[in-house]
């Protein structure tokens, strides 16, 4: 059975530089390549409702966002602002000393532990979002593999460029393990070595289809594109990931 393709959306960060100057520009542009959502990285002096509503009137919907862990004081703001966005899931990340022993993934997984537990009466998950170290070996095993583990009840939204970490890793092998858990995944693409710029989707030496497909369609909900970098201009990158993607049906867009 083939499975659907799922809706295809862009993290902003992508066009950080663009935005600047104009932002309303970059996002009626995104609309026009034929994106269905974006994942923004900053609302230009918007509120989350204002954004979405901006988002929406452009026929997008707010894919996903990215906060803070939430913490007993910032519970109520991150429910307010998942509200806002109409989300029922939040994203947050942690920086490479997180990860860097087992004792601090212990931690880390004890912070997001208790974020989910502030979440849940509003209905609200929380997923990570990861780079490269959370894919490095700790003590023996991958570092996501031991947090997996300690904090059973997080989600995932895998960026699957970072977890191959510059191809020491299988990344489809890296979704697979935790196929079940991931409802979101970040499709970027490039030379797979450290520090070099990356390339449109399908450009580079990511197997995108392999990965995609390790991915659990019951799960899956979006592909959010992403370029941290590109050495060429990033707009062309950006509709030839969305060309790619699209047309070989591993993602469905508006056009």
């Amino acid at each position: 059975m083939t499975k659907l393709p799922k809706p295809i959306s862009l993290q902003l960060y992508t066009l950080r530089e663009a935005a600047k100057s104009d932002h309303l520009a970059v996002l009626k542009r995104i609309a026009q390549i034929g994106f269905k959502g974006v994942e923004p990285a900053g609302l230009y002096g918007m509120t989350p409702k204002e954004f979405r509503a901006v988002v929406e009137d452009l026929g997008m919907t707010v894919s996903s966002a990215h906060g803070i862990c939430p913490r007993s004081m910032s519970a109520e703001a991150a429910i307010d602002t998942a509200n806002d966005f109409g989300l029922d899931i939040l994203c947050t990340g942690f920086g490479r000393e997180e990860f860097s022993t087992v004792e601090k993934i212990k931690e880390t997984a004890e912070i997001v532990t208790k974020g989910i537990e502030l979440l849940e009466p509003a209905g609200i998950n929380l997923m990570l979002h990861n780079h490269d170290h959370e894919y490095t070996m700790v003590n023996g095993r991958i570092a996501y593999d031991w947090f997996a583990e300690l904090c059973p009840k997080a989600l995932f939204e895998i960026d699957t460029y970072w977890a191959s970490n510059f191809g020491a890793n299988d990344p489809a092998k890296e979704v697979a393990k935790l196929k079940a858990r991931t409802p979101f995944l970040h499709i970027k693409d490039g030379p797979l070595t450290k520090g070099a710029p990356m390339t449109a989707a399908g450009a580079g030496k990511m197997d995108i289809p392999a990965v995609i497909n390790a991915a659990d369609e019951k799960v899956l909900r979006w592909l959010v594109v992403e370029l941290d970098e590109c050495a060429t201009d990033m707009f062309t990158a950006v509709e030839e990931s969305y060309r790619y993607l699209v047309e070989n049906n591993l993602a469905s867009g508006n056009r």
